[in-house]
């Protein structure tokens, strides 16, 4: 009698041997003559014992070694509608692919629905200690009797021998995972990447390949990024299975909203001094034909380290920016704005930390910047989620996941052409809070006749088609079925 073909798993691949009969596993497998077996990415665990088994083939599978775990919640909320749609589609194409919800529209209890739908050993990926531990408080809240580790930010959980019992659910930052993708990749059935447009780096996206997780949930408000890479998504995760933008769910998960874009005039002096280094700037761009649109701002800053002059105009570029930054019109209006919804709660958000400075020292006000420390920023938010503080002045630190108190009003003084940014600003203002009728401000403040107007247009971009994809149902990939 021919003895079962062995499936084990090998610092990131598996190796298959001895060959099985038959032919469903050739288009997986790779020989490898440092080790005379046959290799399989990890990545193709679930399809390749698919194939085998629709073509009748035993296999002995040594490869996995997550479990079953019982996902039973402390608490359970009546799911919004798109977050059961978003949970159909995603078990309906076989648990693999990308939800796209904006800001405050419920992707982490999204996340839970789908543990408490998947009992398997789980993986949460998140890409900043502030949400590593956001998560674990949510996870730690939602699962009190699961033993939860965290791995990242000091904590080690999850790698190397342990005498105490397996870890049922892991969260983990991005990084502390790539570093240590080989020695998860087949503890965890059920990975879950949190603000998952940061998977598809060099780095990064060894999580996703060294792992043989047959199901795979990535969520996030807006995938697309700027070097196209996003579209590598589809395959580290699965692909986009549904769509919702911020004024769908407006009024129903999340507050009501409007923006609001006011212009204002640089004095002369300011005027004459950012016609000066713009015109410095374009004679530069001219001479070299550059135009910027494509690649044109990767050829300027080429351009600008290779010559003095280029120096001198890309220090132009950024002197005209600060210029329309930081114009003094602007703090006129904020002090008009912050006086008109005292005390409502508000969020300014500027390009930069000089900016965030130069504010909190005019106005008296409490500032959060990537140099803050991890205490001072919770002692902000805290006091700013009590009422003690109405309003909070910071630059991009604010811009992603982290989980910002209950704000009504936003005051953008500055920012990037970047549509992620904008949609996240505006998502700090969306949560509803206790207030049913909330409804929240984005300002926009911006330079008139500068750069700033072409960088607002960019970055509110064009409305992406609001879609659902309904996959084809596939089978899915039931391990206890083997």
């Amino acid at each position: 009698m021919a003895r079962k073909s062995v499936l084990s798993y090998d610092r990131g691949t598996l190796i298959l041997h001895p060959p099985p009969r038959g032919s469903a596993w050739v288009p997986f497998a790779t020989w490898d003559d440092r080790v005379e077996r046959f290799r399989v990415r990890a990545r193709d665990y679930a399809r390749l014992l698919l194939a085998l088994r629709a073509d009748n083939v035993e296999i002995d599978d040594q490869a996995r070694a997550f479990r079953e775990v019982s996902f039973v919640p402390s608490f359970e909320m009546t799911p919004y509608e798109h977050q059961t749609e978003a949970l159909r589609l995603w078990l309906q194409s076989g648990r693999e692919g990308v939800i796209v919800l904006p800001t405050a529209a419920g992707k982490s209890y999204l996340a839970q629905l789908a543990m408490e739908r998947t009992p398997r050993s789980t993986l949460i990926l998140v890409p900043t200690k502030p949400l590593l531990s956001q998560w674990y408080a949510h996870m730690l809240s939602a699962f009190p009797d699961l033993n939860i580790g965290v791995l990242g930010g000091g904590d080690h959980d999850g790698i190397g021998p342990t005498d105490g019992p397996p870890i049922d659910l892991l969260i983990s930052t991005y990084t502390s995972a790539a570093i240590h993708a080989e020695a998860l990749g087949n503890r965890y059935a059920l990975l879950i990447f949190d603000e998952c447009h940061n998977l598809p780096t060099d780095f990064y996206r060894a999580i996703a390949e060294l792992s043989i997780a047959p199901y795979r949930l990535g969520l996030t408000a807006t995938p697309e990024r700027a070097d196209g890479r996003h579209e590598e998504l589809a395959t580290l995760i699965g692909p986009e299975l549904y769509r919702r933008a911020p004024e769908e769910l407006s009024g129903v998960a999340l507050a009501e909203y409007e923006t609001v874009q006011i212009k204002v005039h640089l004095s002369a002096a300011e005027r004459s001094e950012y016609d000066s280094h713009i015109q410095r700037r374009d004679r530069f761009l001219r001479e070299r034909g550059i135009n910027f649109g494509g690649n044109g701002w990767m050829r300027f800053v080429q351009a600008s380290a290779q010559s003095e002059e280029g120096r001198r105009a890309m220090i132009a570029h950024h002197k005209a920016r600060a210029l329309a930054f930081g114009a003094e019109a602007k703090l006129r209006v904020l002090a008009t704005l912050l006086a008109e919804h005292y005390p409502t709660r508000a969020i300014i958000f500027t390009n930069d930390n000089q900016t965030v400075h130069i504010i909190s020292e005019h106005f008296l006000l409490p500032a959060i910047t990537h140099e803050t420390p991890t205490k001072e920023r919770h002692e902000i938010l805290r006091r700013f989620r009590e009422g003690s503080y109405h309003t909070v002045v910071t630059s991009r630190v604010l811009n992603e996941g982290i989980d910002v108190p209950n704000a009504t009003i936003g005051i953008v003084l500055s920012g990037t052409a970047s549509h992620r940014e904008y949609v996240q600003r505006l998502g700090r203002l969306l949560r509803r809070g206790d207030d049913p009728n909330k409804k929240a401000i984005l300002y926009e403040v911006i330079a008139e006749e500068t750069t700033e107007e072409g960088t607002a247009k960019r970055r509110r971009g064009k409305p992406k088609p609001v879609y659902h994809v309904n996959p084809v149902e596939q089978e899915g990939f039931d391990w206890e079925e083997e």
